[in-house]
């Protein structure tokens, strides 16, 4: 898995995974802790913009406003993070561009669609598997209210 940074605001953390500018210092993500996987702030914050937006705007609209809600919150992020892809050890190239990369360890892809499906899930999995991430958050702002539209997939725990 390599992840590439594109947005030219952020920077490199050690993983290669681009994070804001305003991304906190001391934090040491520990991937086995449920606690340190930082679902706390993205939902708040997720909860946040569709309180302020409410709903059937389009995803870009969301993904804007999540952007800036999550740097008032200081939480690190990459935006459409290029994740490349190999298969039996062969580059492949460009797999997808993930909606949000949050602290260099979770994935959150953003929707705005009637209704989440099987298919919506297992691609974020199959995301997961390509990054080497383990949880993932999907988030579909056209339900209401939000929190009960969010889907938190794992990957190997």
């Amino acid at each position: 898995m390599r992840i590439i940074n594109t947005n030219p605001q952020g920077s490199l953390n050690a993983e290669g995974a681009e994070v804001s500018r305003n991304t906190r210092k001391d934090f040491q993500v520990d991937l086995d802790n449920v606690e340190s996987d930082f679902s706390r702030e993205i939902i708040g914050a997720a909860i946040e913009v569709q309180r302020e937006l409410g709903v059937g705007l389009l995803e870009s609209t969301y993904c804007a406003a999540l952007a800036v809600e999550l740097t008032e919150r200081e939480v690190g992020f990459s935006r459409e993070a290029v994740i490349e892809a190999s298969y039996k050890g062969k580059p492949l190239g460009l797999a997808y561009r993930a909606d949000f990369i949050v602290e260099g360890s979770v994935i959150v892809e953003i929707k705005a669609v009637e209704l989440v499906t099987p298919l919506h899930r297992a691609q974020l999995l199959s995301y997961l598997r390509v990054s080497g991430l383990r949880l993932g958050l999907l988030i579909n702002f056209h339900g209401f209210p939000v929190v009960k539209n969010i889907h938190r997939i794992v990957n190997k725990l």
